[in-house]
């Protein structure tokens, strides 16, 4: 139902498959830092135009459409929790998105066929999946707490359901669980995995099949993304996400317990942040858990520049991005944290080395991002986007938006409901900015929408 909605509604050339719906994890907070620089020291004074340009005539790192066919620049779009669907994916690709990645998807959500998600502070269930011929390549991010699970949560992921869920369920119910203390400490199993038992769960899951039994007609992920950086709070003394960088044994467990069950051709890779805090304990466990995941061949890791502790709080460090980019700098890495607009993509690259750019808050209600760090690297001015595109980009993505919402009761009200965020995200390019806002506020159908856009979107003026 939903490639069939999503077909009327997006460019001729789309698929029709049928598509496998996944809950992500919520991710998000309310103690987050508004838009302000990162800590760079000396980053001021790149001249951004030129390290773009430059880039444009060379071309992105050549591993990137090595390991992901259509990666052709240095920058993608990140998981963001509760935006990321398909509708904004599919509109970020429209203005030169050439890579994103889902919302992370919790390991017994996906093998509970989406279902069992009650836990609060996970957030929101929302629609994640594959969308079709035009929302390709898509990177699945993953995240949970046992190396068994997880396994078969991304061998799932990869093959998109094509087995009954009951062989997905019973890949995670792995024996390595019983051998966990009777206190339900987090040491064991996944802190203490030994190489037999690695291997075996590696031959359990992944033996039965690799690429070529997934089916042809159905889209799926182009690289698993192990998310090892959300400050989601631990749950039942679970370490899940970013708080793995406390417990690294834990967090190689689980990078091995993937990379050995995931088909060899596909990539998997690590989204971490910089350390759990800034002890000299942490930081070291951080440098351990990078080195494994290369050892093991994990294709590259996205470095977010807060801590865990920080969560969304006070600005990113670039500076120790830099550092990290000294010590591995053969190694494929990526950067994110506090890329604001399209001159950030390229500041953050020249400033600490990183080879692609993870843009999360900054493209929400800002698809032009990617546009405009393309214009960059092509030797333009950088664009901004006038009335008219702005009113195309807004119908797109309520109609995308309703797509993707098929089948859900009420589906116009809630993708309404859903879609004030971005209206409010995209108000800040309209010169009547804060009057856009306060009318984005109160939408509660199509048609409340179509009135904001009319009143507001039809003649063009000068933007911001």
């Amino acid at each position: 139902a939903f490639a069939r909605r999503l077909a009327q509604t997006t460019a001729p050339q789309r698929g029709g498959a049928e598509l496998h719906t996944i809950a992500p994890v919520g991710c998000t907070t309310n103690n987050a830092t508004g838009p302000s620089p990162a800590i760079a020291p000396g980053a001021d004074g790149i001249d951004v135009r030129a390290v773009a340009a430059t880039l444009g005539e060379r071309g992105a790192d050549a591993r990137l459409a090595e390991l992901v066919p259509g990666f052709d620049a240095p920058f993608f779009q990140a998981g963001l929790a509760g935006y990321s669907d398909a509708a904004m994916r599919i509109v970020a690709r429209r203005h030169g998105c050439p890579l994103c990645v889902t919302e992370a998807l919790l390991d017994r959500t996906l093998l509970a066929g989406g279902r069992g998600f009650a836990k609060a502070d996970l957030g929101e269930i929302e629609q994640n999946v594959p969308g079709g011929a035009e929302d390709h390549p898509l990177v699945g991010q993953i995240m949970g707490s046992e190396p068994a699970e997880m396994a078969a949560g991304a061998v799932k992921m990869v093959e998109q359901g094509v087995r009954r869920e009951r062989e997905y369920r019973e890949m995670g119910r792995s024996a390595l669980r019983a051998d966990a203390r009777r206190d339900g400490s987090i040491e064991e199993p996944r802190a203490n995995l030994n190489r037999q038992q690695l291997d075996t769960l590696g031959r359990r899951v992944a033996q039965p099949t690799d690429a070529s039994a997934r089916r042809a007609d159905l889209p799926s992920f182009a690289a698993i993304d192990v998310n090892l950086a959300c400050p989601v709070k631990k749950i039942a003394r679970k370490a899940r996400g970013g708080h793995w960088l406390a417990e690294p044994q834990g967090a190689i467990a689980i990078l091995e317990a993937v990379r050995g069950a995931v088909a060899s051709e596909i990539p998997v890779s690590v989204k971490i942040r910089r350390s759990f805090d800034d002890t000299e304990e942490m930081a070291a466990n951080f440098h351990r858990i990078v080195d494994a995941a290369f050892c093991m061949g994990c294709a590259w890791i996205t470095v977010h520049g807060r801590t865990v502790a920080q969560k969304y709080v006070g600005p990113s460090r670039w500076d120790v991005l830099k550092e990290i980019l000294r010590r591995n700098p053969d190694r494929l890495i990526f950067g994110s944290g506090d890329i604001w607009e399209a001159a950030d993509i390229f500041r953050m690259i020249h400033y600490t080395g990183v080879s692609a750019v993870s843009v999360a808050r900054g493209c929400i209600g800002n698809p032009w991002i990617f546009r405009q760090a393309r214009e960059l690297m092509a030797g333009r001015e950088p664009s901004p986007p006038m009335i008219s595109e702005q009113r195309e980009v807004l119908m797109q993505h309520f109609e995308l938006a309703m797509a993707v919402n098929t089948g859900m009761r009420k589906v116009e009200y809630h993708t309404a409901k859903a879609m004030r965020k971005f209206g409010i995200r995209f108000s800040a390019h309209h010169p009547a900015g804060e009057d856009v806002r306060r009318r984005m506020i109160a939408v509660e159908s199509l048609e409340d929408w179509k009135g904001v856009v009319d009143e507001f979107y039809c003649a063009e003026v000068a933007t911001s």
